[in-house]
């Protein structure tokens, strides 16, 4: 039994998340002629060195100017690439190391809830999320059936997801002004929602057909209730009815798109769709899935918690038999024979090879003349900014980018001026850039930082392409 209306949205697929966007394109291969882009964002718990980014054959003065945090940029076709990021080696054509951004006006230390994306500050109250965070900015502008789907790999206590890391529950992106999105937590959990459709088996079928009649009698009878009201209850109600009816819309496009969702269901067996997965094979059950949503058009962008600071770490190569606690790692606490430092570098190693998967299965399908990879641009950074308790000087990024990217970064190593020096910019002139170059001319995205004493509005001018 559904108690309230809060239980009902977010039992009806992560609440009313985007849910009011417009039809777009259903093929990967479609023959329109302009494929939308796509845009892939992957982050990670315990904060990201910003040294552990920086290409071993670096000169001694591009490593001096490195520790000195001088704004420079370099070829990466010159360079060997650090050891954990060696899956992606094959992607170097395609890859950007961008150093020196910051994120102080975002809530650093252990945790950062929507800071990351939204650039405010932020905790776990919904009175702190100020607007849409920049993935639900990205997913306005190339819409999509579902329009912006949520993975995360949830903390085993406490956070988000208060200990239920295989259910449906608070994300780490925002659709809008106290509007947390909500992230599947699990594998199983996201084939079950996101293709129930196109579910062969009966019960499951048998309960879409069944969810289907009930959105529809809650809809027209939140519809007709909310014409009685008068006062503050009045749009309380009318709102929840516009949200079961934008579900009721989203499913009938998803539904529309039965035979392409068929041909491009996730291939999982069955320990990717167990309760019982370790960290890793619940990162490669998700890959699979994200992938699947982006080809078959079901979404255009994608967010995808890796691991937060609370998830336990299992099945990591070398060390599958350990559940490891990124906590204690951030703390230089080794593992078995492994020090903090050569633990990191797993993770991180692991990381890349969720990333090699996606950008290879990408580059393998046809689209508009070439691939879909063409048309995509993924991100991956840290939750938290530059260590296991940050500050938020610095947020790394690697970014790997298609040909027909806006921005013109690509194959480099780029250092931006450090913290309080001429030229800085922050995640928020970062994300500027982004929204600017595809087609939102928002003057600047995010707080500013107060603690700045530089002109910080704006994009970054030099990436224009």
């Amino acid at each position: 039994m559904i108690s309230n209306r809060r239980e009902f949205l977010t039992q009806s697929i992560l609440g009313a998340g985007a849910l009011s966007l417009s039809s777009a394109k259903l093929f990967a291969d479609s023959s329109v002629s302009k494929p939308p882009t796509r845009f892939i964002f992957i982050h990670k718990g315990n904060g990201l060195p910003p040294h552990s980014l920086v290409p071993p054959s670096f000169s001694e003065e591009q490593m001096e100017a490195e520790k000195r945090k001088d704004s420079f940029a370099v070829d990466l076709d010159d360079h060997d690439l650090p050891e954990w990021m060696s899956p992606i080696a094959g992607h170097k054509n395609n890859l950007t190391i961008l150093q020196g951004l910051s994120g102080k006006m975002c809530t650093t230390g252990h945790h950062t809830w929507c800071s990351s994306l939204g650039v405010f500050k932020a905790n776990e109250r919904l009175s702190s999320i100020k607007w849409a965070t920049v993935d639900f900015e990205l997913a306005q502008m190339f819409p999509s059936p579902f329009g912006h789907i949520e993975f995360a790999c949830f903390p085993a206590g406490g956070g988000n997801s208060r200990g239920n890391i295989n259910g449906i529950e608070k994300g780490f992106s925002a659709r809008g002004p106290q509007q947390p999105n909500y992230a599947f937590g699990s594998p199983k959990v996201a084939m079950q929602e996101l293709f129930k459709s196109v579910a062969t088996d009966q019960q499951a079928q048998s309960q879409y057909q069944l969810q289907r009649k009930v959105l529809e009698f809650v809809a027209t009878r939140e519809a007709g209730l909310a014409e009685r009201l008068t006062g503050t209850e009045r749009p309380k109600v009318a709102n929840y009815a516009d949200a079961v009816q934008d579900i009721r819309k989203r499913n009938a496009r998803v539904e529309a798109m039965g035979d392409v969702l068929r041909q491009h269901l996730p291939e999982l067996n069955g320990k990717y769709l167990a309760d019982d997965i370790s960290t890793v094979d619940r990162q490669v059950g998700f890959t699979e899935v994200l992938l699947s949503t982006l080809i078959s058009g079901m979404t255009n962008v994608v967010t995808f918690t890796v691991d937060e600071l609370g998830t336990n770490y299992t099945g990591l190569p070398g060390i599958e038999g350990e559940n490891v606690n990124q906590h204690d790692v951030g703390h230089g606490k080794p593992v078995r024979n492994f020090e903090a430092t050569e633990v990191r570098k797993k993770i991180r190693h692991q990381h890349m090879t969720v990333i090699d998967t996606i950008v290879s299965r990408l580059k393998s399908v046809p689209e508009a003349g070439g691939t879909m990879f063409d048309n995509t641009m993924l991100f991956y950074f840290p939750d938290n900014g530059e260590t296991h308790h940050s500050n938020g000087s610095e947020w790394p990024f690697l970014v790997l980018a298609g040909d027909n990217t806006r921005l013109d970064i690509g194959r480099r190593y780029i250092r931006l001026p450090g913290y309080g020096k001429p030229g800085h910019k922050t995640l928020g002139n970062w994300y500027t850039t982004i929204l600017n170059a595809y087609g939102n001319p928002i003057n600047h995205y995010g707080s500013l930082d107060v603690g700045l004493n530089i002109d910080q509005a704006g994009p970054i001018e030099r990436f224009s392409a």
